[in-house]
């Protein structure tokens, strides 16, 4: 089927209507998980599915898989996917480009009337981006096995609205079993969230893996007190301790070889009242390194950097851990496949290591794997200021039908 392409046209259009849903200011989208706007997103993505013929189910976590049949349907399928949710101010092609490629290939073979041996699945997974419920890749990271279900659909947005209440609001609780299937092989589709490609003037990156990523909740408690009346020798300040030990956390990074990369993306304070003294900072900690050793190391030492300043500042401080990944490594013949499809099709590419965590990471553990970039404008991503080529957006869409139609069959 090497002759099919994709309709670049129609896959940018659905883009741009996906990325109305949500829409900022500055050109990006605001589409946190579970919330109205996910659901009109989620009930798009599902009535266009619909419409290219596919059957959609939806798993207890809120993972929507619209599936087109092969000529054997007891095949284990070839799936592909990432996730429609975005940050608070994020872009409209982290995420939404990989559903949408996977759609675009099923409309592509539709217009060929082209059959494949084993089925293809397109996912949406829930909450990748962790924003609302600060623990990220959550839909395919229980459907992996690597989180609790149960456990996921207790976990609390800031207002206390837990995520399994919120699904069931939105319409999206459904009743498939999470995980548990065989899988012929899963590829992601994405925008590479980073320089390289674009400067290379490189439309096709080949994904050999991602680095680990260890996340933590840090709770910091000291006491109330009014602004005006408690001398400042005697308070016991939560965000000043929180404040402290972000600033040592940046020194952790550059005290390590080849450095980590160490983000503290959100802070919560209690009663954040303007002359209140705080009692209680809570903020998060995203730590990653392409070496797992090195990664224990950090972490170790972002702890005893925050339990010696709390020691000091005679706070009470707990380190949770939300998210622990380590590297990942693709498969190598779905490396070698998306290698292989961008050779035949003329297209350049090179060899690329992810720097942000992907549900392909989860699926990893589980199934053969494999990711592809594509560039995106200065590197930039999670801003509004995103923004990729259509050309460049749909050569990986062509990568991405090669290989799903290699690994599934072609029938006929």
């Amino acid at each position: 089927m090497a002759e099919i392409r994709v309709d670049g046209a129609r896959l940018w259009d659905s883009l741009m209507e996906m990325g109305r849903i949500g829409a900022t200011p500055k050109g990006g989208v605001g589409r946190l998980a579970l919330t109205d706007l996910d659901k009109q997103a989620r009930d798009l993505f599902v009535r266009w599915c619909e419409a290219a013929g596919c059957a959609v189910r939806v798993d207890r976590m809120g993972n929507i898989f619209a599936r087109r049949a092969g000529t054997d349907d007891s095949l284990a399928p070839v799936m592909t996917g990432s996730h429609l949710d975005s940050q608070p101010l994020g872009g409209r092609f982290d995420g939404a480009y990989g559903v949408l490629a996977g759609l675009e290939v099923v409309r592509a073979l539709n217009d060929a009337g082209a059959a494949t041996r084993a089925p293809l699945d397109v996912v949406a997974w829930t909450d990748e981006e962790g924003a609302r419920f600060k623990a990220g890749m959550m839909g395919s990271g229980v459907f992996a096995g690597l989180q609790d279900l149960e456990a996921a659909l207790a976990n609390p947005d800031p207002d206390g609205r837990t995520m399994g209440a919120e699904l069931a609001r939105i319409g999206y609780a459904g009743a498939e079993p999470v995980g548990g299937m065989e899988i012929a092989a899963f590829f992601e589709a994405h925008i590479e969230q980073g320089p390289v490609l674009e400067a290379e003037g490189i439309p096709v990156g080949v994904v050999l893996g991602g680095q680990g990523q260890r996340c933590f909740r840090v709770t910091v408690t000291g006491e109330e007190g009014h602004a005006g009346t408690l001398p400042m020798d005697r308070r016991k300040d939560a965000l000043l301790g929180a404040a402290r030990m972000i600033a040592a956390l940046n020194g952790v990074a550059f005290a390590h070889e080849p450095h980590p990369v160490i983000t503290v993306g959100a802070l919560q304070v209690r009663p954040n009242s303007p002359n209140t003294i705080p009692g209680q900072a809570v903020f998060t900690i995203d730590s990653r390194h392409p070496d797992d050793g090195t990664l224990a190391t950090v972490a170790a030492d972002m702890r005893a950097a925050c339990e010696d300043i709390a020691a000091e500042a005679g706070l009470e401080v707990a380190l949770e851990q939300t998210t622990s990944r380590g590297t990942v490594a693709f498969d190598e013949t779905c490396i070698a496949a998306v290698r292989a499809a961008a050779e035949r099709l003329g297209t350049p590419h090179r060899d690329i290591y992810s720097g942000a965590g992907h549900d392909a990471c989860n699926l990893a553990l589980i199934a053969p794997t494999a990711m592809i970039f594509v560039p995106c404008e200065k590197g930039i991503s999670h801003n509004e200021a995103e923004n990729a080529k259509p050309e460049d957006l749909a050569a990986g869409c062509d990568v991405l039908l090669q290989v799903m139609v290699e690994r599934a069959g072609a029938a006929g």
